[in-house]
């Protein structure tokens, strides 16, 4: 992977893509857990009636593998900071990475296969993904407020 001084144009769409994405699935999961039920107690087998949550879920594995593609063959900018700081902003984005993937898949199977365990699963999971995303967030005001270091402008202006 090579190394970078700041994101392209499109690392920044998807970037900010993958957020709006993820704050929509968010605030649209509330009657999913019903839906989910409804839908195991009709024995209804395969995707069932879409939901706006369960098209923002899709939408996001499509983008996060995009954006996974993208970054593979254009490389990241290397994180601002101490070692300490660097190894975090590196496992915090694998975990948000991780999660990006994981969450979606697990709704689909939960949605596709009726299965509400797996339905949980991927509750707890999404509610990870958030909160860890809000960290991600914080840290980036952070760098941009106390260290000044430019961190949260490259996500803003291409390289």
């Amino acid at each position: 992977m090579a190394t970078r001084t700041g994101y392209s144009r499109l690392q920044i769409a998807l970037h900010w893509i993958m957020a709006l994405l993820i704050a929509g699935a968010f605030f649209t999961h509330e009657s999913m857990g019903e839906a989910l039920r409804q839908k195991i107690e009709a024995g209804i087998v395969g995707p069932g009636t879409p939901t706006l949550h369960t098209i923002l879920g899709m939408l996001a594995l499509i983008f996060v593998l995009w954006r996974i593609v993208v970054r593979l063959r254009h490389g990241a900018p290397e994180p601002h900071g101490s070692p300490a700081v660097v190894a975090a902003a590196k496992w915090g984005h694998r975990l948000l990475y991780l999660l990006m993937v994981a969450v979606p898949v697990g709704g689909f199977v939960a949605w596709f296969f009726g299965l509400r365990d797996v339905g949980d699963i991927h509750g707890l999971a999404g509610q990870a993904l958030v909160l860890i995303a809000l960290g991600h967030a914080a840290a980036a005001v952070w760098h941009h407020v106390v260290q000044k270091d430019g961190t949260l402008r490259r996500m803003a202006r291409p390289e």
